[in-house]
């Protein structure tokens, strides 16, 4: 790739020398792609080099092997999510794991809608309750892209499609209620919309989903070596905690 000019969703910005900054952005056909952004860190482009926020990316190199000069147009603003502690904790959270586990230059044309899916939820909704689904649902799909996806269909010990309740922190296929009884303390309770039998999951699975995706995400894409992410998601997981499990139970 040593030109492109695409709509790009800018999911991490670092400080590069004195006033530059190096931008790392998700595109529908090239994926995951990253340039030098010339006066990144000025007070005219701080405001659009915010993760999140979408914009029109253009990249030029000489070379595929050089790091590309980068300028970006903005599109869309999620910079008064900023303001909101949850939302802002939510999309500083699905843009770096976003940044920290694609390969550069492949394309992922559904991780990319999804991630646009998730912003919009968080950008639109008026609680958490509403784009926290989207939010599991994404990792779900993030560990399926990069090979990692759950077993899902069927129960890992009889085969069999029918009551499948938990799934095998191990192996991460679904276990039914009647193979897993002795053993739920071992397990991770699989709530119905990690397979697409719930379209509107109540918050306490929302919750529950969290669970699997996050221990799926620490084992198998960040492996335990970014601790400080993963204190993000444990700083978020825990605010979603504290304002959506009043509302679950409500009646």
């Amino acid at each position: 790739m040593a030109s492109l000019t695409a709509d790009a969703i800018v999911c991490a910005v670092r400080a590069h020398g004195e006033h530059g900054a190096i931008v790392r952005a998700l595109t529908h056909e090239a994926g995951l792609v990253a340039g030098y952004v010339r006066g990144g860190r000025s007070r005219r482009l701080r405001p659009i080099l915010i993760p999140g926020n979408l914009v029109v990316l253009e990249l030029r190199a000489r070379t595929e092997d050089q790091l590309a000069s980068a300028t970006a147009e903005l599109l869309t603003s999620r910079a008064p999510l900023l303001a909101e502690p949850l939302a802002s904790a939510a999309i500083d959270w699905v843009t770096s794991l976003t940044a920290a586990t694609l390969p550069e230059s492949q394309p992922y044309p559904m991780l990319y809608s999804a991630l646009s899916a998730v912003l919009d939820a968080i950008e639109a909704a008026s609680s958490a309750r509403q784009w926290a689904g989207a939010l599991a649902r994404y990792e779900q799909l993030l560990l399926a892209e990069l090979g990692f996806g759950m077993n899902l269909d069927e129960c890992v010990v009889t085969g069999s499609s029918e009551d499948l309740a938990f799934i095998s922190p191990k192996s991460g296929g679904a276990v039914s209620a009647g193979a897993a009884a002795g053993y739920e303390t071992r397990l991770m309770r699989l709530p119905p919309f990690l397979r697409g039998a719930d379209p509107n999951p109540s918050l306490s699975d929302v919750l529950d989903g969290l669970v699997v995706t996050g221990h799926f995400i620490d084992r198998d894409l960040l492996d335990g070596r970014s601790r400080d992410m993963l204190a993000v998601r444990a700083r978020l997981i825990d605010r979603l905690n504290r304002a959506v499990a009043p509302d679950a139970r409500a009646p």
